[in-house]
């Protein structure tokens, strides 16, 4: 499902906009847009990467190579269940629950009522004297775990209403055509049936009905609900019928409690399920429809048809057809039959609604399937929910080129309350999604079609096992979809500090243990991340692909554990890889590199050079290093994690030809290092003469000058950036020396204002999604100082201190000055200034958690001084570059807007 990243709030959209961000954590994608937004205010000066002071002692080495490279990681040798090379194994076996499910939906009610019937095949060795179901839809009691252990100021996954949750009438068990009652026992999200007789081991077989029904939630969870449009209810259902926990190898029976962040963890089978609804309804969902001349018009069918032909998406609704009352067939009810095969689980959504659309779907054995959208007009438009099918299209036959084949008919997205949540062959996503945020839900949804749907994973355990290498294949896919249309290059360094912060968890904890504000990292982009790096610089992409999908073709339809893709990865891609994953998914060991020294043979450049670098933190990592000499030639060496098995320090040879001017580890920004400052080497000094203050000068007069720079009474600047899709637009107001304003919205979220700053002399005013932001003295001064338009006028004053690095620093491919300022009330500014132009081009304060700045694009506004039409700055990740779309100065601005 949809992720996000750092939650701090309960967030007003039912869309996601990532959790990060499933997104974000599962956390939604609604989370992720709130938490990337807020996190977007901090990056504009509140609040700004760890970075080590130019004046400060280097930190203490951490680094111990016998915990890394240790020979004992793996637990346990294979077995005949599971072999030790990561496959199953001789005698694996695993239980299988088909159903068959008939149920009514009342729409007057909002009330889903009916039968299920299940058949149990025991195919474990063991004989099972009772049996465990999940009654999900409980978590909707007043009184359930789930509610008791939601925090008081909400969450995804707190109830807003309450329902009585499944209602059962009655379970039995059905021997020889005859219904028995049975003794059954619920507690919270569970039902035990106590069997009166033992199901034999090695494949007997029990079948089980339950007749039951629940009152649909409107907000359930962010995983099923119902939504009010303008032309009727929108039902997303899922959760739906009482469902087979699993009894598995590793613990038996699976019995974790549903309680809202950890997910599921269910047996395969075939599904023969039917709703009936009203007939004005559209019903889709999980598998085939078997009945189309029953349900649908023949127009409809001519028109489904049609996009089965068609790489085009086809209208088979259209909004004209919504309120005529020709699109169905004239009766009071219709019953829809889907079918499903080989599936761990059904959803199904209804809506009178629905604008409805397809297109065909070509798989590269040569077989079709169906991709199709169904949304309320609210929704509709070429920049929203119109290229929905065109996104379902595109992510399906992506993953099954790269990866393994979809495996069912059809591919569904849902609009509607949910934000991004998965089931097999339907997802349902946020309603208000549009543009990248909206092809960022959908690729990540119809991703869990192969995580957990193919791959049958435990999540309420192992939440990275699904989410995880959900977001790794949807960063894979997106790179290429369309061209590249809504990739965005992740700048890893500056989401290190925030991913490795002190709170950080290590991923291989269950969901329900992981803090609310981790599980974005933990769940989704940490294990993402790292599959990521293994793929790009340990592996390579030939040998990570093969072993990828050699685990996914060998647990197919099955269920493995952590332990099971270790191997399977190590054997496939012939590489012991114990180190890595211990250090990235058992641990919340950090990774430091940083060059220490460059020396030359003989004192000789032209002889060679010696580089020393040191891996200062507990984390291991593959080594690049971008080196350039006087004489203008680069070369880039690469090497490998083994070297960190001889300790904290290495030193290799280059083959330099003249003196090395820059040597810079990790060039474009690929590990999570959590201090970037040291991984530059410049052997260039400062030029005699140049001073601190001689550099700030050269930055006001190369923007105008320090008069025109005062007789600047105001300027207004506008800037809009994206967030994985999303558009932000930031409008910023300045007067005199102490008046700043502020506004951060999302326009696409009804205007929603995402942050509200106002500065008015001593009076500080922050607003977060419509909350306020309560500061003490010492952040209020640190806001005012950072808000200022062009600090570097007050430099001169009284309690200011000013130091200049005595090396050039390396930003980027350029040479730059480095001043650091204290301000009077102890805050530190680092500042970085191109030594050609003069211009500010890299910024960020020397506190924990800042995020670095970066500026560009300096152009003159019509008071006659230059500012920055580009401001690029990296949040949880994912980078957001900031352009001027307009700047004006000395428009009389009022002092009224500054209250």
């Amino acid at each position: 499902m949809v992720g996000v990243f750092r939650r701090l709030s309960p967030c007003p959209l039912q869309s996601n906009f990532f959790y990060n961000l499933h997104f974000q954590n599962k956390t939604n994608f609604c989370m992720k847009f709130h938490k990337i937004l807020i996190a977007t205010l901090l990056a504009t000066g509140v609040y700004t990467v760890h970075a080590q002071n130019a004046d400060q002692p280097q930190p203490t080495n951490k680094y111990d190579q016998h915990k890394v490279f240790s020979p004992l990681f793996y637990p346990e040798k294979g077995n005949e269940y599971r072999t030790a090379a990561g496959a199953p194994g001789s005698k694996y076996w695993q239980n299988r629950a088909d159903y068959k499910l008939d149920v009514t939906l009342d729409t007057a009610q909002h009330r889903v009522s009916g039968t299920t019937l299940i058949t149990y095949t025991n195919n474990s060795p063991d004989g099972l004297g009772f049996l465990w179901l999940q009654v999900d839809q409980n978590i909707y009691r007043e009184d359930s775990r789930g509610e008791a252990t939601s925090p008081v100021t909400g969450g995804r996954f707190a109830n807003k209403t309450f329902t009585k949750g499944d209602e059962i009438k009655g379970v039995y068990i059905i021997k020889n055509g005859k219904s028995e009652k049975v003794d059954y026992l619920i507690t919270d999200t569970r039902m035990q049936i106590k069997l009166k007789d033992t199901l034999r081991a090695g494949g007997s077989k029990l079948e089980i009905k339950i007749d039951y029904a629940f009152d649909v939630p409107e907000y359930g969870t962010d995983r099923m609900g119902r939504q009010l449009s303008k032309n009727g209810w929108i039902y997303e259902i899922a959760q739906w019928y009482p469902r087979m926990e699993v009894y598995d190898d590793v613990t038996g029976w699976n019995v974790i409690p549903y309680m809202g962040a950890s997910e599921f963890y269910l047996e395969y089978g075939n599904f023969d399920y039917t709703i009936t609804a009203p007939a004005s309804l559209v019903v889709v969902g999980s598998g085939e429809l078997l009945n189309p001349t029953e349900v649908l018009t023949q127009t409809a069918i001519n028109r489904l048809a049609a996009a089965k032909n068609s790489d085009k998406t086809v209208t088979i609704k259209d909004s004209t057809e919504i309120t005529k009352g020709n699109f169905y067939p004239k009766k009071a009810n219709l019953t829809w039959h889907f079918f499903c095969k080989n599936s761990r689980d059904v959803s199904w959504a209804a809506s009178k609604a629905f604008i409805w659309d397809a297109a065909r779907i070509n798989l590269p054995s040569g077989k079709k399937a169906l991709a199709q959208s169904v949304y309320p007009v609210e929704s509709a438009g070429q920049k929203a929910w119109g290229r929905s099918t065109e996104y379902v299209k595109g992510a399906i036959e992506l993953y099954s080129n790269e990866w393994y084949e979809y495996t069912y008919p059809v591919a569904t997205n849902v609009a509607g309350i949910v934000g991004g949540m998965e089931y097999p062959g339907i997802v349902f996503c946020g309603g208000k999604s549009q543009g990248g945020e909206l092809w960022e839900v959908t690729n990540h949804e119809f991703g869990h079609n192969w995580f957990p749907m193919i791959v049958g994973s435990n999540e309420r355990k192992y939440a990275w096992m699904d989410e995880g290498f959900n977001t790794f294949i949807n960063k894979v896919d997106t790179k290429v979809f369309n061209n590249g249309e809504y990739f965005e290059k992740a700048d890893v360094q500056k989401a290190a500090p925030d991913m490795f912060n002190p709170e950080a968890e290590a991923i291989m904890n269950t969901p329900d243990v992981i803090q609310a504000d981790y599980l974005g990292y933990a769940a989704y982009e940490k294990p993402a991340l790292g599959l990521t790096i293994l793929r790009e610089q340990i592996l390579g992409e030939e040998r990570f692909d093969y072993a990828f999908r050699t685990y996914i073709k060998r647990w197919a339809f099955k269920h493995p554990t952590p332990w099971d893709f270790f191997h399977s990865m190590d054997n496939a891609a012939g590489e012991d890889l114990s180190w890595f994953w211990h250090e990235w998914f058992l641990t919340t060991w950090k990774l430091d590199q940083s060059v220490k020294a460059v020396s030359y043979n003989q004192n000789d450049a032209t002889k060679g050079s010696l580089i020393t670098i040191e891996n200062l933190e507990e984390m291991a990592m593959p080594v690049t290093i971008a080196i350039k000499e006087e004489n203008g030639k680069t070369g880039i060496v690469k090497l490998p994690a083994e070297i960190w098995q001889r300790g904290p320090v290495w030193t290799f040879g280059y083959k330099s030809t003249s003196k090395i001017v820059t040597a810079v580890i990790d060039p474009d920004h690929i590990l999570p290092d959590i201090n970037p400052e040291n991984n530059s080497f410049s052997g260039l000094p400062v030029p005699t003469g140049v001073t601190a203050a001689s550099v700030v000068k050269g930055y006001l007069d190369a923007i105008g000058g320090t008069d025109k720079l005062k007789s600047m009474s105001d300027v207004t600047i506008m800037s809009s950036g994206t967030i994985q899709g999303t558009e932000v637009k930031e409008t910023t107001k300045y007067k005199s020396s102490n008046k700043f304003y502020q506004d951060i919205i999302a326009p696409s979220y009804n205007n929603l204002l995402v942050s509200h700053i106002v500065i008015n002399a001593d009076s500080v005013t922050i607003q977060q999604m419509n909350g306020s932001v309560v500061m003490d003295n010492t952040v209020r001064s640190q806001t005012k100082a950072r808000f200022l338009p062009f600090p570097e006028l007050d430099y001169a004053k009284a309690g200011y201190t000013l130091t200049l690095a005595d090396n050039l620093q390396v930003v980027g491919d350029q040479l730059a000055y480095l001043v650091i300022v204290t301000h009077p009330d102890g805050l530190r500014v680092k500042s970085f200034f191109d030594m050609k132009t003069g211009l500010k081009i890299k910024q960020f304060t020397d506190t924990p958690g800042s995020t670095v700045n970066e500026f560009g694009d300096y152009r003159e506004v019509n008071g006659g001084v230059k500012i920055p039409f580009e401001v690029k700055t990296t949040v949880l990740g994912q980078p957001i570059d900031f352009k001027v779309s307009g700047a004006v100065a000395n428009t009389g601005l009022a002092d009224g807007i500054f209250k």
